[in-house]
């Protein structure tokens, strides 16, 4: 049974316990969405260092339809923030890509989310700061995360909690209902993370937490996505000879 309030303690202590050791006095820097692993994350940053430590940094690509959502939370939460538009760097990066290379929907979708990363750790250099990965244990199980951009960061509050359990921590924090229950998209391709996986979040949760899932192609589905994205989650593989 998930205690949400005895983990979410916890998550606050362990926060602590990690600035105290990688930075006293040092920011927590999120890149905010809107959505509810950014919002959880900083509430819960919130409660550790105080509403004065935590920076939240909006990266809107051009126009950002739920930009108000990333809004509402930095205004709930009374922490500092900066809007930086990432459009001019993305649009460069495509820019200048080599004439006649054929260019992947999948590598545009992926250069986003890598500049924003490289925004977050400009910003938190210029702070003082630390940056907070916001992916979740269900998205890390099946590789949804780009890979040097969402996916890392200097502590990681969410890794091992599913968005079930997320979400029990965002409501017991106190978080706006529509933040916490937004419909999770990636922002990258116009569709849900649910259509893009073929599962929903329920069914991995389940499947995650228990091994039982009722739908025999789903479960190949996501075992096969979780062979195939293991490498994310490894350190980067070294030679090292014998010298």
């Amino acid at each position: 049974m998930f205690d949400a309030v005895k983990i979410k303690n916890e998550c606050i202590l362990w926060i602590r316990d990690f600035f105290e050791k990688n930075g006293p006095g040092c920011n927590a820097v999120i890149g905010i969405s809107g959505g509810k692993d950014s919002s959880v994350c900083a509430a819960l940053c919130v409660e550790a260092l105080g509403y004065d430590r935590v920076i939240g940094v909006l990266m809107p690509q051009g126009e950002q339809p739920d930009i108000d959502c990333a809004y509402r939370l930095v205004r709930h939460l009374g922490i500092r923030h900066f809007v930086i538009d990432v459009a001019d760097a993305v649009n460069a990066v495509r820019a200048n890509l080599p004439e006649g290379m054929e260019v992947t929907a999948q590598t545009v979708q992926n250069i986003p989310p890598r500049i924003r990363m490289t925004t977050l750790y400009a910003v938190s250099q210029s702070m003082n700061g630390r940056v907070c990965n916001t992916c979740n244990l269900s998205e890390d199980y099946v590789g949804y995360s780009t890979r040097y951009g969402d996916s890392v960061g200097d502590f990681s509050p969410l890794s091992h909690l599913t968005v079930t359990e997320v979400k029990e921590i965002g409501h017991l924090l106190g978080l706006p209902w529509e933040l916490v229950e937004k419909t999770p998209s990636d922002g990258l391709c116009g569709k849900t993370d649910e259509d893009n996986l073929g599962f929903t979040y329920a069914e991995l949760d389940t499947y995650i937490r228990t091994g039982v899932i009722a739908d025999a192609a789903k479960k190949a589905l996501i075992d096969k996505r979780h062979a195939a994205n293991l490498f994310k989650l490894s350190l980067m593989p070294s030679f090292n000879p014998e010298i």
